[in-house]
């Protein structure tokens, strides 16, 4: 039977990934929101 290597995630590498992943989505969502918006003035 082989070994198996069992790597554990931080926390903090959690939310580094998270935050590298969320902020450019929330940010490109946020300017659809206010493109979308000068569609309906």
């Amino acid at each position: 039977m082989a070994t198996e290597n069992h790597t554990r995630t931080t926390t903090i590498q959690l939310i580094l990934a998270w935050g590298l992943v969320g902020i450019p989505l929330a940010w490109g969502v946020l300017q659809t929101v206010e493109n979308a918006m000068k569609l309906f003035r």
